[in-house]
């Protein structure tokens, strides 16, 4: 568990490329020592593997090779092999995700074209919420750890392309729906596009997806969409969804639902950084004889343990 957080927390005190360098000094070191030896080339193959693509610059890769032949010139075969086939992988996965990124929004649209154009009401609430959940699913599974544990800190898109997008998503989804029902001129258009959003936002709690579903919540809970006039239905209805995400108790529960949830699910990203940020925030990175402050970098794991279990399935 040790190694565990230390591998999900170290970039917090130190970058990837420094540690790397840092483990192979010290397999150079303990290679008269076999069970030395083995422990740090085990903890060294398991931070390659977590390296991203943005870490994995020409230099690291170069230095990376070279420490693979000196392990073949040791005869360590095995871990030799894994190290080269952990680096083929990454290589073959920054190909895939240059392909998916070059094709995904530029594909052209072949068949037949109607005059008329389609309306939220056209579409069933299951439909919706399945294309809503794929899509958000596609932009989730690309968020790396180092993302999430840097945004406290950097606060920076550039070091978090990903998490970025995943969260401007979550506004435009949000914008899209209250924009849908603020442009209907009549009070009965605006109840159907809400009641439709409300079926959406069922259809969305059956699947897991805690993202688009508290999209949609801040949709008809913002002030120009709240203050409009409601039958009753539609007002209670809204109540009893904006309890989930109700802040009183440090958002008691929406906490309690997403415990009680199994994969796959995708949830409420945001709530997840608020608390990274509560610890980084609270609590020093070194304690006052200058060693790391490992009590934080616990908090922090124990958080992001939380979302990875939702992010591996």
């Amino acid at each position: 568990m040790i190694h565990d957080t230390f591998l999900a927390t170290y970039r917090t005190w130190v970058s990837p490329g420094e540690l790397v360098r840092k483990l192979v000094r010290r397999a150079h070191h303990y290679r008269p020592r076999a069970h030395d030896l083995r422990s740090t080339l085990g903890l060294l193959t398991r931070v390659v593997a977590d390296l991203t693509m943005a870490d994995l610059d020409r230099t690291l890769m170069q230095e990376i090779m070279e420490f693979i032949y000196w392990l073949v010139e040791g005869e360590e075969l095995p871990i030799s092999k894994a190290l080269r086939q952990i680096l083929v992988d990454k290589q073959k996965q920054l190909h895939f995700q240059n392909v998916n990124n070059k094709y995904e929004y530029d594909m052209p649209c072949y068949g037949t074209v109607s005059l008329r154009r389609d309306t939220l009401l056209d579409f069933k609430a299951s439909e919706l919420a399945e294309q809503m959940t794929l899509l958000d699913s596609a932009l989730f599974v690309r968020i790396t750890t180092a993302e999430v544990l840097s945004w406290p800190r950097d606060q920076s898109e550039e070091s978090s392309p990903n998490l970025t997008r995943f969260t401007e998503h979550f506004n435009k989804m949000s914008y899209w729906a209250r924009s849908r029902i603020l442009e209907q001129y009549e009070a009965r258009e605006r109840e159907k596009y809400a009641s439709k959003v409300l079926k959406v936002m069922k259809a969305l709690r059956k699947l897991n997806n805690f993202n688009s579903y508290l999209a949609l919540v801040s949709a008809l809970d913002c002030p120009p969409v709240r203050r409009l006039g409601w039958p009753r239905a539609v007002a209670d209805a809204l109540r009893d969804h904006c309890a989930l995400i109700d802040s009183s108790h440090s958002f008691r529960a929406y906490r309690n639902a997403l415990a009680d949830t199994q994969p796959p699910c995708i949830p409420y990203i945001g709530l997840f950084l608020q608390d990274l940020t509560f610890v980084h925030v609270g609590n020093p990175d070194l304690l006052p004889d200058g060693s790391i402050n490992f009590t934080k970098r616990w908090q922090q794991y124990n958080i992001m343990e939380n979302m990875k279990r939702f992010h591996k399935e």
